[in-house]
């Protein structure tokens, strides 16, 4: 997959780790039989650009049109074309997220598909308090700062959907979530004090979950490994997907999965772990927090 760029915790979560896996085992047997997505194109009425997209799974996916491409690539196994073509209907299925599709960028509907899909989701942040870990009223304090200007109806449906996003926390297949927050996150203020204040409690109450384990890289270590600022690590179930690093910029996000740079981002989140002081003594550092707030 290289650089790229499914729902919640619900049926249709795995729904762009199916186009994924679907688009990767399409590219694997164009590529055994040496045929050019050019080729590959013409023989559905489609572009180059188009089996791309298709490969990297940044686009549904037309039963036709895999029928057709399988016949080009030599498939005539009925249970191998049919577990392909299920795969496209599954992977067709609409997440939750659709429904917020007014206040969602594009770019970040495949980020919310992943993040429910995956088994285990490990998170370094800095600026502030992770998104499955606030509070309705410090997320609707970030969303308004970040969204100067914007009509409150907007910000009230972007605050609904973090909070539609948390579910996969406690959803049955709820994943095990990893996060280290720099003491920076937790100092910065978001909203009134006991805005702050009711979030330090949540994040107190969150760590306790069986599934949740919460670091805190405080100021007096000094300099550490998330030298490069915030991102995210997603591994998922199904063996065939590699592990995923998310960065989010501005107005857009890459996804790696080449394992050398999944490997350097492995590293440095290793070295968070080790670093950080362990989950007792963060809770301990949240208290006194707290208590200073």
């Amino acid at each position: 997959m290289g650089r790229v760029g499914p729902v919640a915790a619900g049926e249709s979560s795995g729904s762009v780790v199916r186009r994924i896996l679907l688009g990767s085992q399409l590219r694997r047997l164009r590529d055994s039989r040496g045929i050019t997505r050019e080729a590959a194109g013409y023989s559905i009425r489609a572009s180059e650009s188009k089996i791309s997209r298709m490969e990297l799974g940044r686009v549904s996916f037309k039963a036709r049109d895999v029928e057709d491409l399988l016949t080009l690539y030599g498939v005539t196994d009925e249970a191998e074309r049919d577990s392909l073509l299920g795969l496209a209907r599954e992977a067709n299925v609409a997440g939750w997220w659709h429904s917020y599709g007014d206040v969602l960028p594009g770019w970040f509907q495949t980020y919310i598909g992943l993040e429910g899909a995956a088994s285990l989701i490990r998170i370094y942040e800095v600026q502030f308090i992770h998104g499955l870990l606030q509070t309705e009223a410090y997320a609707h304090a970030v969303v308004s700062r970040g969204m100067s200007g914007a009509p409150a109806a907007e910000i009230d449906r972007r605050v609904a959907l973090r909070l539609e996003r948390q579910k996969v926390l406690v959803s049955e297949r709820a994943p095990s979530f990893h996060a280290v927050l720099d003491e920076a996150a937790l100092r910065r203020p978001y909203g009134e004090r006991e805005v702050m204040r009711a979030q330090l409690r949540h994040l107190i109450e969150m760590s306790e979950h069986p599934n949740i384990t919460l670091q805190v890289m405080p100021f007096s270590f000094g300099g550490h490994a998330g030298e490069s600022g915030s991102f995210t690590m997603l591994r998922f179930p199904e063996s065939d997907l590699s592990d995923i690093v998310y960065l989010e910029q501005l107005t857009s996000a890459l996804y790696l999965d080449k394992a050398e740079e999944v490997a350097q981002y492995e590293r440095a989140m290793a070295r968070l772990h080790h670093d950080s002081p362990g989950p007792e003594e963060s809770r301990d550092l949240l208290r006194g927090l707290l208590q200073l707030s």
